[in-house]
């Protein structure tokens, strides 16, 4: 009889002990993101997280890193603005564990990083649309073309020199003279503008006034009736009392388009619209700080680049670019075996065929 009394007890707690078990693993699945049971934060997780790059990004990283930094308050997180080539620099130094980029890495970066051992998880996070603006008492630009957005801002030669004033740009323009404002020159929107209106391998005209910081251009173009400057969406999102946007013509409609959520997503506003990118240090996910920061990064992006002024990626791309994160896949998808680089839409760009591992 005791025997069998025994068994019960220990039957018992057997029991007991699997409901218990379940139950924590149940609740850890649900807090996964952050936080207790009790939505309060949690003190236990702590670390340093070391971000930098793009200016166009930082709103992005920044509002994912002040929504963490709620629910694990003992987790330093450092977001820094050194653009993106800036960034590229310090990440490929493994000096950080995030890097922020408005553009895809260069060859050159993914060699660097390559060679320091460092491998890279490239993942989308939203869509930007890279806005030309002037002075609000500017009544002469009603819209651009790219070949005149090129006069502006190439830097032109003995032959050809760069414009002065805006009559040179348009019959009908006055004669003011034009002061160029741009990012500066480590900045992945300065790439992409030059990339679209110049080519890469040209240069911009060298007397523009330049700036990392977006607000210095804002005041910049917001203190002249002759000036013209470009940087994100979101910047003139958050400044359009000072300034105002200029439609660019899209060369293949021939439409004048302004930059919105619509225009966008949707492509219409080509080729001024662009993907903006998170690039992980693979090596950095080994702390659990790290891996639930860009967990919890991916699984909100849409709803905080949208809060922040820009524009979520399709579904479908959360999900591969979490997949690869999960999955640890590191490489870009913007270069080729030969390390040419590739060009298209994020959704045709971002598939799993395209992924290069090594340069």
């Amino acid at each position: 009889m005791r025997r069998d009394r025994t068994r019960s007890v220990i039957g018992s707690f057997q029991v007991v002990s699997l409901i218990a078990l379940v139950a924590f693993a149940f609740s850890g699945c649900a807090n996964r993101e952050g936080g207790q049971s009790d939505g309060t934060a949690n003190t236990e997780l702590q670390g340093k997280i070391d971000i930098d790059g793009s200016s166009t990004v930082f709103p992005i990283t920044e509002a994912a890193a002040s929504r963490f930094r709620k629910l694990y308050p003992n987790v330093n997180i450092n977001v820094g603005v050194s653009g993106t080539g800036g960034g590229f620099k310090r990440f490929t130094r493994g000096e950080t564990d995030i890097s922020d980029a408005s553009r895809p890495i260069d060859a050159s970066e993914f060699a660097a990083a390559f060679e320091a051992g460092i491998k890279a998880i490239e993942l989308p996070i939203a869509y930007d649309g890279l806005t030309l603006v002037v002075h609000p008492e500017n009544d002469w630009v009603d819209q651009l073309t790219i070949d005149e957005i090129r006069k502006i801002y190439a830097s032109g030669d003995d032959r050809s020199p760069a414009p002065k004033f805006w009559s040179d740009v348009r019959a009908g323009f006055p004669a003011r003279a034009i002061e160029p404002f741009a990012p500066g020159t480590d900045s992945g929107t300065f790439d992409y503008f030059r990339e679209v209106t110049v080519g890469s391998k040209q240069s911009l005209r060298s007397d523009m006034s330049t700036s990392e910081d977006d607000n210095v251009l804002v005041t910049g173009v917001a203190g002249s009736p002759g000036s013209i400057g470009f940087f994100g969406a979101a910047y003139f999102e958050e400044n359009k009392t000072k300034i105002r946007a200029v439609p660019i013509v899209n060369p293949e409609t021939g439409k004048a388009v302004l930059p919105s959520a619509d225009t966008i997503k949707s492509g219409e506003y080509s080729p001024m619209s662009r993907p903006v990118f998170i690039y992980i240090n693979s090596k950095s996910i080994a702390r659990p700080e790290v891996k639930l920061f860009v967990n919890y990064f991916l699984t909100h992006a849409a709803e905080i680049s949208s809060a922040v002024g820009y524009q979520p990626i399709p579904a479908e791309l959360y999900q591969h670019a979490q997949a690869n994160f999960t999955g640890r896949k590191t490489g870009t998808h913007y270069l080729t075996a030969e390390g040419e680089k590739r060009s298209g839409a994020l959704l045709e760009v971002f598939q799993e065929q395209n992924l290069q591992e090594a340069p």
